[in-house]
């Protein structure tokens, strides 16, 4: 049977198959996608030595890894290879990951919107997530709030990271400026 002769609801989704629009699933469905993988590996760096790197923050080693596979913290002094950050980052992005996907029960998102949420997990901690207003907007079916909720998080130690010419901490905002546009683009994508 030709697709103009089918009815509307096969349609779109067929359409939907094709690539046509990019729908939302059920977060429990979901997982980060290499592609986001690379994303949150290239924005957190790469350092074979632990360091701190923002002021008050904690000792950061490998693809920006705050603990150790065992749960134990990074301590400055600690050094790292390439391959054992990815398997560091791997193993705490699987943490993460399974409780993001239970504080949102019943929640569907598009792959990019999921990859970058988990992002927001990654640098912040299921904590700040668990208690944010993105978490409670998704629950509520209301994406665009839980966008600009992105933008709050703009502090590193009590310190405002939007304060122009700030040299302490301007990557914070950069990045959620960056996370904030990607989150609008992945809402006008899902449709």
């Amino acid at each position: 049977m030709p697709l103009h002769h089918r009815p509307p609801r096969i349609s779109l989704v067929l359409g939907r198959m094709r690539g046509a629009v990019k729908p939302r699933v059920l977060v429990a469905a979901l997982s980060l996608s290499a592609a986001g993988f690379v994303g949150l590996a290239t924005k957190e760096g790469y350092t074979d030595k632990a360091i701190v790197p923002t002021q008050g923050d904690r000792p950061t080693l490998g693809f920006g890894s705050t603990f150790h596979e065992d749960g134990t913290p990074v301590k400055l002094g600690e050094v790292t290879s390439p391959v054992r950050a990815l398997v560091k980052a791997q193993a705490h992005l699987s943490a993460e990951e399974a409780k993001f996907r239970d504080s949102l029960p019943g929640v569907a998102l598009s792959q990019a919107e999921y990859d970058l949420y988990m992002d927001f997990v990654y640098q912040y901690g299921n904590a700040a997530w668990a208690k944010s207003s993105m978490r409670t907007h998704l629950q509520a079916g209301r994406y665009e709030p839980a966008c600009n909720a992105l933008l709050l998080y703009k502090y590193s130690a009590g310190y405002d990271c939007s304060t122009p010419g700030n040299k302490r901490c301007a990557g914070v905002w950069t990045r959620q400026q960056q996370r904030h546009a990607q989150c609008m683009a992945a809402i006008q994508a899902a449709g």
